[in-house]
């Protein structure tokens, strides 16, 4: 028998000030089985800090790449379904990172492993071609102790200020500061 996604709920008070994104969001994710608390709550995180602030031209939503290869962790498409946004979390390899960038937009990653300078080391010169991407790193340590905030029912805040961002549920709180690998 297959096991099933793991459902958590998730409500964020998200406080951008370098986007001027103000805004609660309430979302539904359904953790993958192989998932851990450390990835999902990165995939949330990228969610938080690529928000738009408005949904008149689509939004930002979790998709199923852990059960389909074809999609990422998150994107953003518009009302016609055209890609503005693909967002990866973990260490893609650079074919994927290749056609993601010729299907969207934009194109961010979010690494979050201690071996992201060893995965970096032996991808950045084969996406310099595409400009569309964006490489994150987010501190292997900040990375876990924001998975000690995952809870199956969550009421995060978040708040970024020159390029930090601060996420507490009201009893911890954690900074997490992405690290951009590639020049932007």
């Amino acid at each position: 028998m297959a096991l099933k996604a793991t459902i958590y709920k998730a409500s964020l008070q998200i406080a951008d000030m370098d986007r001027s994104v103000y805004v609660d969001h309430a979302m539904t994710i359904a953790r993958h089985p192989s998932e851990t608390d450390e990835r999902m709550m990165i995939r949330l995180l990228a969610l938080a800090l690529n928000l738009p602030p408005d949904d008149h031209h689509g939004t930002l939503e979790f998709a199923k790449d852990l059960w389909d290869v074809d999609e990422p962790a998150l994107w953003h498409r518009d009302l016609t379904g055209e890609i503005k946004h693909w967002v990866e979390v973990g260490q893609p390899d650079d074919k994927r990172l290749m056609k993601a960038s010729g299907r969207a937009d934009r194109v961010s990653v979010y690494s979050f492993s201690h071996s992201t300078p060893i995965w970096w080391a032996g991808l950045a010169t084969r996406i310099t071609r595409a400009g569309n991407i964006a490489v994150w790193q987010v501190d292997a340590a900040q990375s876990v102790a924001l998975a000690a905030l995952a809870q199956r029912s969550m009421q995060l805040q978040l708040s970024v200020q020159d390029g930090s961002a601060w996420v507490g549920d009201g009893r911890h709180s954690v900074e997490i500061a992405p690290t951009r690998l590639n020049p932007g």
